[in-house]
């Protein structure tokens, strides 16, 4: 699928679906793969981003890639090869049947659109493959990768022009090595409707514009063998549209149907319950928030004046002491106490009667 996949998002095991949903419209994600393994088989859920359908297939075989690619003889992975999307090729999808037609849709979906006038072949360097086996009603999944190689050329002339070192030590004369007319194995292998007459030049060498090459297949795996099981209209909660073995009657599906819009009224009215107790909390924490802020403000009212007394109080406090003073300087005697005296910063004693501890009486006899 590269290089269009989200290939640097992280995971995570509490992550659901959901999360995934509300994501793919950020990072332009048009379908997701999900991979399940139950006791029956393991599947794969096809799915269409944000509302369906989705695609329930069965996997009967599958082999990994580096499977495939240590089986090969002669192996063509190179990174180059993933810097552009694979060419979709459809096989016998053309049958009865509107699950085949839906499977076709979503697949050519998944992948950008070609023009045709205005595509660089340079840029088709993988292609995938999918035939629809009719008896068995399985579809097999291949990944390819496409070299194109001039033809008509000898072994030689060949590896001159890719730009390779020849051995030259069993040659008099590099004539020889040019002259010498022998053939590779894969080109006397190659059928006549792989060779193709090229409409533009390649970044490939040899491949020039109206010139004969052949096209060649490196495959780079994974192998799978799929079947369809199940079609549903909505993501994985909608109503089933097709299923391979079960087979509903009328009264069944309207009785599905039924209870499918009451499972739905019923999950909007408890949305709906939910927003209006969530409004009225809001209204509640407001509402507090507001009586917050009265207190907070009249406590700092009552702070203010009481500091405003306060300073009152220390200021004729302060007065009176200078006046005692004055009267010192100018008549030359300490004043009364009574003259002068404030209450400010003393409080009154409480009286606390005392009484006279009796001695003890000491005994004559």
């Amino acid at each position: 699928m590269e290089p269009f996949t989200a290939s640097s998002l992280k995971v995570r095991k509490k992550n659901t679906i959901k999360d995934f949903v509300s994501i793919a419209s950020v990072l332009h994600v048009s379908h997701m793969c999900i991979f399940t393994k139950t006791e029956l088989g393991m599947y794969l859920k096809l799915c269409k981003l944000p509302r369906g359908p989705a695609l329930t297939f069965k996997i009967h075989s599958f082999s990994l890639t580096r499977d495939v690619i240590s089986m090969l003889k002669k192996q063509l992975v190179y990174e180059e090869a993933f810097k552009s999307s694979p060419l979709l090729i459809l096989n016998n999808f053309s049958g009865e049947g509107m699950q085949l037609k839906l499977i076709a849709s979503t697949f050519q979906n998944m992948f950008p659109t070609i023009n045709l006038t205005t595509i660089n072949l340079s840029t088709i360097r993988r292609c995938i493959c999918l035939n629809y086996n009719t008896t068995s009603k399985t579809i097999d999944f291949r990944h390819y990768a496409i070299k194109v190689v001039p033809v008509g050329l000898s072994r030689g002339i060949k590896k001159l022009v890719q730009a390779k070192v020849p051995n030259l030590s069993k040659c008099q004369d590099i004539s020889e090595f040019l002259t010498k007319p022998t053939m590779s194995e894969s080109e006397a292998e190659d059928d006549e409707n792989s060779h193709i007459m090229l409409s533009q030049k390649l970044s490939s060498r040899g491949n020039q514009t109206n010139s004969k090459s052949a096209i060649r297949l490196f495959e780079l795996g994974p192998r799978i063998t799929l079947q369809l099981i199940k079609v549903e209209n909505g993501l994985l909660d909608g109503e089933v549209l097709y299923h391979e073995f079960m087979h509903k009657t009328e009264e069944e599906k309207l009785s599905i149907k039924k209870r499918r819009e009451e499972k739905k009224k019923l999950k909007e009215k408890r949305k709906r319950l939910q927003e209006e107790n969530k409004k009225k909390k809001e209204v509640q924490k407001q509402e507090h928030k507001e009586k917050s802020l009265k207190g907070i403000q009249k406590k700092r009212e009552n702070d203010m004046l009481l500091q405003k007394i306060a300073k009152g109080s220390t200021e004729k406090s302060e007065l009176e002491e200078d006046d005692a003073q004055y009267y010192r300087e100018e008549v030359g005697e300490e004043p009364d106490k009574d003259l002068f005296q404030t209450k400010t910063g003393k409080r009154p004693h409480k009286y606390i009667m005392r009484y006279k501890t009796k001695k003890a009486k000491l005994d004559k006899s």
